[in-house]
């Protein structure tokens, strides 16, 4: 079952994906060389408390942190700790989310911790962010789920790799639903995969947390003993971007952009739906 969501109901996502912005706004300043991924997540606690806003990540599942901090080859849902010090040259995924009135906000992204990064690792960082993009605007009236995967698999598999071979894609992990919940029906995948069907047809209502995740090697990973923390089975670097998009009837509106997305999806020729809090 699809949970669709009318305005009003759009429009608490909307304040939550507002916090979850501030959130990534807060830790990107940071991440810095020095810093523990325990300093981000207090960063993030700090955040939440000034908007009022409940942590969506934060016991859920049992997870112990407010954010998912995800150092070079760990993929996904790294916990924060005082151990990890970010060095010059890492880069990390920042997972996080919030909760105003009981409607969930989801979003990551990739940052760069200091200076010299080698340009494979931000062309890494580009193609993953710009697939989430291609998702995005693959969300429109008519389209199927398999729409957005499809375009997601595209654009990756055209970009030339630095230095040859291909990205991995990965395969364990995707984007989902979004709403009373962080996680819900349906679970998108960020490639196609044959005989699977094309997934529901997509309405105004419909919301989805869409999140690439590639890396420069193996689309393969594996969870390591604190039953959380995902890392590539051949140790190749990762990138992760994720934000939570509502389909409306005036197109799609970037829940947990500032600008609702409106900038970027005007460089792909589609208009943002009005941002309901403006």
């Amino acid at each position: 079952m699809v949970e669709i969501k009318n305005p009003e109901q759009i429009a608490k996502m909307r304040a939550a994906g507002l916090v979850v912005a501030a959130i990534h706004e807060a830790t990107r300043e940071a991440a810095v060389p020095g810093a523990t991924t325990k300093d981000l997540d207090m960063v993030a606690r700090k955040v939440l408390a000034d908007h009022g806003a409940k942590p969506n990540f934060l016991g859920y599942g049992g997870f112990p942190a407010t954010i998912c901090t995800s150092v070079n080859d760990v993929v996904v849902h790294g916990i924060p700790d005082e151990k990890t010090v970010l060095r010059d040259g890492d880069i990390i995924s920042i997972d996080c989310g919030a909760i105003i009135e009981g409607w969930h906000g989801d979003a990551a992204y990739t940052a760069f911790v200091g200076t010299g990064h080698a340009p494979e690792l931000v062309e890494l960082s580009r193609v993953t962010e710009e697939s989430m993009w291609a998702g995005i605007a693959a969300m429109k009236q008519g389209n199927r789920l398999v729409d957005i995967s499809r375009a997601i698999e595209t654009y990756i598999r055209r970009q030339p790799k630095p230095g040859g071979g291909k990205y991995g894609i990965i395969e364990d992990y995707g984007g989902h639903g979004i709403g009373t919940a962080m996680h819900m029906d349906p679970h998108l995948l960020n490639y196609v995969e044959r005989g699977r069907g094309k997934g529901p047809k997509l309405v105004p209502g419909f919301c989805l947390a869409i999140e690439p995740m590639v890396s420069l090697g193996t689309a393969r990973t594996r969870v390591l003993e604190d039953d959380w923390t995902v890392e590539t089975t051949d140790g190749s670097w990762s990138s992760h971007w994720e934000h939570s998009i509502a389909l409306t009837e005036a197109g799609p509106l970037v829940l947990t952009s500032p600008d609702g997305g409106r900038a970027k999806l005007a460089e792909m020729g589609i208009t943002a739906a009005p941002d309901p809090l403006a």
